[in-house]
């Protein structure tokens, strides 16, 4: 039995813990950080079922990125500054997605090279509650509000 995979269908369940499936049946069980205090497969398999959700979510949402039909005979005036305003959203929504897979990349990259886990500030581990609300930090809190102000 290798490592666990995460299930594709719900990556998440009703209380927000990732789910893996651990046996054949389809059986899910949700761990949490603390079951996996910093253990970088758990971390990695997150990424991956981060990035995997955020590209699919891109698919989706590359249809309403489509350029806007301006034929005024066929549609209203109203009705394209609202195809219009729905295209300008869904390409910010698109930029935001393209920069959390970057983030989730360099993430994916840090766990390759041992880096992950650690401020790139201070040098001190990041805590694993931090890291299981967003696996892609760079800093730990203090390291990071610092940089805010």
């Amino acid at each position: 039995m290798g490592a666990p995979e995460f299930a594709a269908s719900s990556p998440r369940d009703r209380d927000g813990h990732w789910r893996v499936n651990e046996c054949p049946s389809g059986n899910s069980q949700a761990i949490t950080v603390t079951d996996q205090e910093h253990n970088l497969e758990f971390f990695k398999q997150r990424l991956i079922a981060l990035r995997q959700e955020l590209m699919t979510v891109d698919q989706i949402g590359t249809e309403a990125a489509q350029p806007v039909e301006l034929d005024q005979t066929r549609t209203g005036r109203l009705t394209r500054m609202d195809a219009m305003q729905a295209q300008a959203i869904s390409i910010a929504s698109k930029n935001r997605r393209q920069a959390q897979l970057k983030q989730v990349a360099a993430a994916l990259e840090r766990i390759a090279k041992d880096d992950y886990g650690w401020c790139g500030d201070c040098g001190e581990r990041i805590d694993a509650k931090r890291l299981e609300f967003d696996p892609t930090a760079l800093f730990c809190i203090a390291c990071a509000e610092k940089a805010e102000t």
